[in-house]
């Protein structure tokens, strides 16, 4: 079979919305120009669709046309290096799908141990933050919670009252032994991000020590974060503003 027909084929069998590089055929054929090739002509064709260099996918037509890949088809070399975990997505999209916000971005957020510079991949543009915890699947729900309290003050098309009523509704969702897990993931986050979770924490009453929490803060500094006692009663436990 020649090596356009297997690829041909191949891509026949990938569902849509499928993204794929030269790679996933050099095991089978072991000629990287002539799959690089045929790709392309079929990206000419518009059998497949490239979403950036070197990077295509299997097109999904709706009434709207062309639909794009799902996020995470989108960066799972971002997220996943042989079967290690080494990234999550986080932001905006993120925030969206808590209901901390009714704004859709497609600015998308990437926490990684090592960070890389900003791209585009189809619509979106990809940034990236640093994380220092040690990343896994059971803990992307509790980092993530913990990416939106940091950067409460950039989520949009909210106010602060709001997004603290939504974040108290969401902790009170967790369990004791992911609220520990929670304020242990906090430590490796900004002072301020810890305070604003230990107010947050004490609020719900949560059968929790918040002792580690507040040891770890400066008693003297003041976290300017726009939320008063009347949203927040806590706050002044926190030396929060």
């Amino acid at each position: 079979m020649k090596v356009s027909e297997y690829i041909k084929s191949s891509i026949d069998k990938l569902p849509k919305g499928y993204v794929f590089t030269y790679s996933n055929f050099v095991a089978d054929v072991n000629k990287k120009e002539a799959i690089i090739k045929a790709l392309n002509r079929l990206a000419a064709t518009g059998k497949i669709v490239k979403l950036s260099k070197g990077k295509f996918y299997k097109p999904e037509e709706s009434p709207f046309g062309t639909l794009e890949p799902e996020q995470k088809q989108i960066v799972k070399d971002l997220l996943e290096k042989d079967g290690k975990l080494i990234g999550y997505i986080t932001g905006l999209g993120i925030y969206n799908q808590l209901k901390l916000t009714t704004q859709v971005s497609y600015v998308m957020q990437i926490g990684r141990n090592e960070t890389r510079p900003a791209l585009k991949r189809g619509m979106y543009s990809i940034t990236f933050i640093k994380q220092k915890n040690t990343i896994t699947k059971e803990n992307i729900p509790l980092l993530q919670l913990l990416d939106a309290i940091r950067f409460i003050k950039k989520i949009p098309d909210t106010s602060i009252e709001t997004l603290c009523k939504r974040l108290k509704a969401l902790l009170e969702e967790l369990d004791t032994k992911r609220i520990n897990t929670m304020v242990r993931l906090s430590m490796k986050y900004p002072p301020a991000t810890r305070a604003l979770l230990g107010a947050l924490l004490e609020i719900l009453k949560a059968n929790i020590n918040l002792n580690s929490l507040k040891e770890s803060l400066n008693p003297i500094t003041a976290y300017r974060l726009g939320i008063s006692e009347n949203i927040l009663p806590t706050t002044i436990n926190w030396n929060i503003k």
